[in-house]
């Protein structure tokens, strides 16, 4: 039976997690809109970075085992299209998405995000956060956008990133070259 584990961001637990038999890793701690680690404990890896690093562990991963590929899903810290395009271009094969859906005029929250920890077979417990709502499922996924803040048409987004650096599938758009500016305050 094929097993996703998580809460990796490092090369060296993701290549432990890997070499154990996980068929999937979720990369990332304590960047979500719900999550409560980077206070609680003092602990965030930047997703760029745990992804890339994942990403490396999973290439080593690959030669040593003879080829055995293991999914890398980017959780956490998600809400735009463009911290998705982010995500994939470091290496994801796919995302967690937590508050960008709880967005959607369907989603049981009515415009409020639960952590995990929140989960009560009657009434959510815990930490919950606020996130209002963009629009439809439909539209949060696949559009039309109404605003210009990516967090509307997010595979069209995904899709125009990729045209723009001049690729057209997913793979490939995760060898594209990934520049990272110095931060100017």
């Amino acid at each position: 039976m094929p097993v996703i584990v998580g809460g990796a961001a490092t090369y060296t637990a993701a290549l432990h997690l890997m070499r154990t038999g996980a068929a999937g890793v979720l990369v990332g701690f304590g960047g979500g809109a719900a999550s409560t680690t980077r206070k609680v404990l003092g602990i965030h890896a930047p997703m760029a970075t745990a992804v890339a690093d994942v990403a490396g562990a999973r290439r080593d991963y690959m030669d040593e085992s003879g080829g055995r590929y293991v999914h890398v899903i980017a959780d956490g810290g998600l809400g735009t299209s463009g911290d998705i395009v982010k995500a994939i271009a470091c290496g994801a094969d796919a995302v967690m998405l937590g508050s960008v859906l709880a967005r959607a005029t369907e989603a049981p929250g009515q415009g409020w995000h639960w952590g995990q920890e929140a989960f009560h077979p009657e009434l959510p417990r815990g930490s919950k956060v606020q996130v209002g709502t963009t629009g439809s499922l439909e539209q949060i996924l696949l559009g039309p956008s109404s605003s210009a803040d990516g967090t509307t048409n997010l595979i069209g987004a995904l899709k125009r990133a990729m045209a723009t650096t001049g690729y057209s599938d997913l793979k490939e758009f995760q060898r594209v070259d990934v520049v990272v500016a110095p931060y100017n305050s």
